[in-house]
């Protein structure tokens, strides 16, 4: 069924496409327009793969939200002319890219699979190349109806298919550099791809793709931590233009209750700046009444993120943002799952 599914493959940057120079010996991108020669093993997927890069390639630590409007305009102008989309990301800043086209491609139903490479493709010990090839097969994979079996932005590293914007990088050596701390893989890869197809979204199929644009980056990442003083909380949450705040707190959504931080984030909020309380955790899930200090900042008008990473959180307010939605709601968005990104029940205790 799988034997003529076309695949557009969208090059952005990253390890992935480098290639040792044979005279220089230096890593430089290799032309896409030439994927076949550098990676002949995808002959035997008898798929249709076309190319699209970025050109210049992007270092992914230098991406931003204009170029995440690229890709979805790439993915938005040739999706009625392919089965599925693989796009080639630096690790850096993939789970932030991820995070914000699962909100930015809305009623998506076709894949589009993220992955890159710790060692470049032109390597002999490269994770690229295997990289590469799955997410081209879970991109052009249907099911018994012909169906995509994963109609969703997910992020295939190593042996792991994870939805997007649960992910995060959490290694900077290994090849398994990606970890999905709130939600179970996709699917798992080994001699067969073994796929988790109840927990895979599905798209309503009455609906088209919306393509969204717009988003607002006056917005910020605050860790709290043990010795904050009062001119450094001050000074951040009087950015001139902020909207939102990304409140990363201790464990399940705690932070200190000396009233001059209570004040100094309820004034904040008075303001109309948005204050989203996640977890610096790794796993788990913000629960601000199960302990007093948690308690006061629910009270002091801080919404909880529940179990969003802090990149889906980011770019999902910027998202919400960027809409000019009013205050109110984007704190009733902020707390409604868009995506699949959060898990809005109560702690099981």
């Amino acid at each position: 069924m799988n034997e003529k599914a076309s695949v557009l493959l969208i090059y952005t940057g990253g390890t992935i496409g480098m290639i040792e120079n044979p005279e220089t010996g230096a890593l430089e991108s290799f032309n896409f327009d030439h994927l076949i020669e550098n990676v002949p093993e995808l002959k035997k997927l008898g798929h249709t793969i076309s190319t699209i890069q970025f050109d210049p390639p992007i270092d992914s630590s230098d991406m931003n939200p204009a170029l995440w409007n690229e890709v979805v305009r790439i993915v938005e102008e040739n999706y009625d002319y392919f089965d599925g989309f693989v796009i080639l990301h630096g690790t850096d800043t993939m789970a932030y890219t991820a995070s914000a086209l699962s909100f930015m491609l809305e009623n998506l139903a076709k894949p589009v699979i993220f992955t890159g490479s710790q060692l470049p493709v032109g390597v002999l010990r490269t994770d690229g190349k295997e990289n590469l090839i799955t997410a081209i097969e879970i991109a052009a994979a249907k099911d018994e109806n012909g169906d995509p079996v994963v109609p969703e932005v997910s992020i295939l590293f190593e042996s792991l298919l994870m939805r997007g914007n649960r992910t995060k990088k959490v290694n900077a050596e290994n090849f398994n550099a990606f970890a999905s701390p709130n939600y179970p893989p996709l699917a798992q890869v080994g001699i067969h791809i073994k796929y988790d197809r109840h927990i895979i979204h599905q798209p309503d199929k009455s609906k088209d793709l919306c393509t969204h644009y717009l988003m607002d980056s006056n917005v910020v990442v605050f860790k709290i931590f043990p010795g904050m003083t009062p001119q450094m909380v001050n000074a951040i949450l009087n950015i001139p233009g902020l909207k939102a705040v990304i409140l990363e707190t201790f464990g399940a959504g705690n932070a200190m209750t000396k009233q001059w931080f209570t004040n100094a984030l309820k004034s904040a909020v008075d303001r109309g700046i948005v204050i989203i309380n996640i977890s610096q955790c790794l796993s788990g899930s913000v629960h601000m009444g199960l302990y007093e200090t948690g308690n006061q900042l629910m009270l002091a008008g801080v919404v909880s993120g529940f179990d969003m990473t802090v990149e889906a959180a980011l770019t999902k307010v910027m998202l919400i943002l960027g809409h000019d939605h009013p205050v109110e709601k984007v704190k009733e968005l902020m707390c409604t799952p868009l995506a699949g990104e959060m898990i809005t029940e109560p702690i099981k205790e």
